[in-house]
């Protein structure tokens, strides 16, 4: 298993913690970010790098052609352990292979950077370890999961 995404094409995003919004975005990607034991700088950098010229915005033509870079669009990442969940046994998720919170963390700010780096113009956060609320309009609806270890 490696680091994973769970990517929702959106006309507008936000989070918010208590009363709080904490970050808010207009068309892009809200990403759910999962950091798993063993997952490495690199796998942030793989994971990023497809995320940001992933094309799946319609054209003209109304064909999923254009990637985030294409439309300027805009990232909103909330980290988000339970991706982690292993559902196998009995009923209730076990979360060992989640990474630990002081490394999880470094990493899905290094996630964040990434998408800087790979011109993403606009990238909000989420509050890492925080009870958060996320509202959304999934635009299409297009959700796409991809696993870093999953990538060439």
């Amino acid at each position: 298993m490696g680091m994973k995404a769970v990517i929702q094409r959106v006309t507008e995003c936000q989070v918010t913690v208590g009363s709080e919004t904490v970050g808010s975005i207009a068309d892009g990607f809200l990403i759910l970010l999962g950091v798993e034991n063993g997952d490495t700088e690199k796998d942030a950098e793989k994971l990023s790098a497809k995320i940001s010229v992933l094309r799946i915005f319609t054209d003209e033509n109304d064909k999923m052609n254009l990637s985030l870079q294409d439309i300027d669009g805009e990232v909103l990442t909330v980290s988000n352990f339970t991706l982690s969940a292993d559902c196998r046994k009995g009923r209730r998720p076990n979360f060992i292979n989640a990474e630990k919170p002081d490394r999880a963390n470094e990493l899905y700010e290094y996630f964040c950077e990434c998408m800087l780096k790979n011109g993403i113009k606009k990238v909000e956060k989420g509050v890492f370890g925080a009870d958060m609320k996320v509202s959304l309009v999934n635009d299409g609806p297009v959700t796409i999961i991809i696993d870093s270890r999953e990538l060439a």
